[in-house]
């Protein structure tokens, strides 16, 4: 564990180091467009090879999310003067939050259109607080269930799986955004928005579901598809490119960290995992459209119905390369080893 703390304090350094040259040098003195992309192309090799440095789940996941997926991807719009790194900040603490960590800064609001919110920011904050406490709790209940996994019923484990995920992805995505509001003071959008309250795939993977990556997704795959599309199939069936290769995009961005994890050949289920969620949001927006005022499903029977369609879809696609190569059975066995370590390092 010590030596892959030290991995990991090394591969933040660089990072750093290769961020600061983002900040310093290149915006300041390489122009937008194709020389600020080349210019950008060695800090593009270091970022996708940085983590292939870890081996802990816990440090190799966030690192590849943050630095392969979100460090890429904005400044891929950063070369072309777009997304969140442009302008650029100010500040390098303040570029290097942006660049790589899951956040995105509320807009401050029109004083003369804003009215006054009915319930005390304090009370707001107070809420979100006990939600949290109550989440990480159960995520402890869920980890100690594990013990006795050799007892339970495939489909309860698989539950389990799925409240994991959701859970230990929140909670590690909050935990990073963390310095980001609490040293800089910014006011940031939620990363998620309560996804187990989703009534519809639309609203679960536009509106709920890891929204750092819908953001993301939206400028670099959705936006241009959609300008390239609309001028050969017209306004309306442009949306359809636009989301499957979005979805697309996410799916083999899910396959390349499956390959940090597992460090094997890619299996390309995943991508086809994201590939049929496309096609299926495709034809659950199609299909309202076409009943729009005739019929409606009640928000509690389709809300149970999108999350048994992504539990079964997830159980045949999303998880089996996963365990194939034992990575939950390594990602449980490592909370036990940090334990352990924080006790060693306590006098």
């Amino acid at each position: 564990m010590e030596g892959e703390l030290k991995n990991f304090i090394k591969v933040w350094i660089v990072a750093i180091l290769c961020l600061s040259y983002c900040h310093y040098i290149v915006s300041r003195l390489i122009p937008k467009g194709l020389l600020r992309l080349i210019s950008l192309l060695p800090v593009f090799y270091l970022f996708i090879t940085l983590p292939l440095n870890l081996h802990s789940f816990h440090l190799c996941g966030p690192t590849t999310f943050f630095l392969v997926w979100l460090g890429n991807f904005k400044l891929l719009l950063f070369s072309f003067d777009l997304g969140p790194l442009s302008p650029p900040p100010p500040s390098l603490f303040h570029f290097i939050s942006i660049a790589c960590l899951p956040i995105k800064i509320k807009p401050h609001p029109n004083p003369k259109t804003t009215t006054k919110s009915v319930n005390p920011i304090g009370q707001t904050v107070t809420h979100k607080s006990i939600l949290l406490a109550v989440k990480v709790l159960v995520l402890g209940i869920i980890i100690h269930t594990y013990e006795y996994s050799a007892h339970l019923h495939p489909y309860v484990i698989l539950v389990l799986y799925c409240c994991h995920m959701y859970l230990g992805i929140e909670i590690v995505l909050l935990l990073s955004a963390a310095p980001a509001r609490t040293i800089l003071g910014f006011e940031l959008e939620p990363q998620f928005n309560e996804p187990y309250l989703s009534t519809s795939l639309q609203d679960f993977w536009g509106r709920r579901w890891n929204l750092m990556v819908t953001n993301i997704l939206r400028p670099t795959v959705y936006d241009p598809m959609r300008r390239v599309s609309t001028p050969i199939l017209g306004h309306r069936w442009s949306k359809l490119p636009a989301v499957m290769s979005t979805f697309a995009v996410s799916g083999f961005m899910h396959e390349a960290i499956y390959y940090y994890f597992t460090r094997v050949q890619p299996t390309w289920e995943v991508t086809w995992f994201f590939v049929l969620q496309g096609v299926c949001l495709v034809i659950e927006v199609e299909v309202k459209k076409a009943v729009t005022g005739r019929w409606r499903l009640h928000p509690v029977v389709s809300g149970a119905l999108t999350l048994v369609f992504l539990a079964v879809t997830g159980n045949w696609l999303f998880f089996p390369q996963l365990l194939r190569n034992g990575v939950d059975t390594k990602g449980i066995a490592e909370y036990a080893i940090m334990v352990d370590f924080v006790k060693a390092k306590l006098p």
